[in-house]
């Protein structure tokens, strides 16, 4: 039976009657396929996918977060052994989207701040709120963002990102500068929810107002984690003022409801800004390097160069040779050269396939 054919026939078990259109969505990242489904004037999202400790996740989530007042689609017909449910529909319009529409995103404007802060208060309801009494067994696959899950994304940027590029290191020693670095983060706690995917082709918008989705890999965390992720996304070509500006006010409110120290904060938040993009560059450099896919060669540029800045501002606080040796040699090697030497002078940042397979990093069996 064809999927269209299995999400008809949930459909109909769930309304009683059968749908007026049902449409395929775009293809993901992931093995999740979307359907529009239409009913007299009304639509919901209808998703088959075959991996029910990830719909369990997602499903048992979502009915924790809606009842703490969180923005989340509402799921309104679950059957696990289809492998289907129904949720709200949240339109088509994401933060990605929105932000390549307007003229200029290197510079933020007064409505993209805005936007930004509207965004960055949902995240901290989320992490502190969202935590509260959610039933952790659900989290797929880790309960919370554990050292296997940090050397899984250190090693994922280590086999390829450095040596895809034939970036010069020493294998011993920036394995023993890996588990530094996971023994620094994991000084900070798991104390909030750890979205773990929270970039800006999840974040989607009604009107004026933020809806999140995809967040069936969450888990307990560090909340530097996730505002990293949004604040250093090598997609969304950023200036440094704005990223600074709107982790300040992240920093000011999230402390005020939280009584973190600031300045603690602060130097954590370096260091779980490496370990995203590392992970992003694994991503970029596996599709883009090994599979020969341009558009993750266009970002991985700025990525790195992004990386080498965060990283400078990490070693203020965390001793790693090796690690910002080879982070900072990755630039210099002939394969790197020849790409920024090609690279467009516009990304093709309309890419579904990119901004959709980055925010995969949940799905990793680790």
């Amino acid at each position: 039976m064809e999927i269209i054919d299995i999400i008809s026939e949930g459909y109909k078990e769930y309304k009683g009657h059968s749908a007026t259109k049902i449409v395929p969505l775009p293809r993901s990242g992931s093995d999740r396929r979307y359907f529009r489904v239409f009913d007299e004037g009304n639509t919901v999202v209808g998703t088959y996918n075959k991996d029910r400790d990830e719909n369990n996740a997602f499903v048992g989530f979502t009915e924790h977060f809606v009842s703490a007042n969180l923005p989340v689609p509402e799921v309104f017909y679950y059957e696990p052994d289809k492998f289907i449910y129904f949720q709200k529909d949240l339109g088509d319009l994401n933060l990605y989207t929105w932000l390549h529409s307007r003229p200029d995103i290197s510079g933020f404007n007064e409505e993209t701040k805005r936007l930004y802060r509207k965004i960055l208060d949902k995240l901290i309801l989320f992490q502190t709120r969202g935590i509260r009494g959610l039933n952790l067994d659900l989290c797929y696959p880790h309960k919370s963002f554990d050292r296997q899950s940090m050397m899984w994304d250190m090693n994922y940027y280590k086999y390829m990102l450095l040596k895809l590029l034939a970036v010069p290191f020493r294998e011993r020693y920036l394995e023993h500068d890996f588990d530094t670095l996971a023994d620094y983060l994991l000084e900070t706690g798991q104390n909030y929810f750890l979205y773990r995917d929270f970039q800006t082709a999840n974040i989607m918008l009604i009107g004026e107002e933020p809806w999140f989705i995809d967040y069936q890999g969450g888990r307990k965390g560090a909340p530097q984690y996730d505002v990293a992720s949004l604040l250093n996304d090598a997609k969304i070509p950023m200036n440094q003022a704005d990223r600074d500006e709107m982790m300040e006010y992240f920093l000011e409110n999230f402390c005020k409801i939280t009584n973190e120290d600031k300045q603690k904060f602060r130097g954590y938040y370096s260091g779980f800004s490496m370990i995203r993009l590392m992970q992003a560059l694994g991503a970029f450099g596996f599709r883009g390097l090994y599979e020969k896919k341009p558009t993750f060669t266009e970002t991985l540029v700025p990525a790195v160069f992004l990386l080498q800045t965060i990283a400078a501002k990490a070693s203020e606080h965390i001793r790693l040779p090796e690690l910002f040796s080879a982070i900072n040699a990755s630039s210099q090697t002939p394969l790197f050269k020849t790409l920024e030497v090609n690279r467009k002078y516009t990304p093709d940042y309309e890419s579904d396939d990119l901004i959709r397979w980055i925010r995969n990093p949940a799905r990793e069996n680790y």
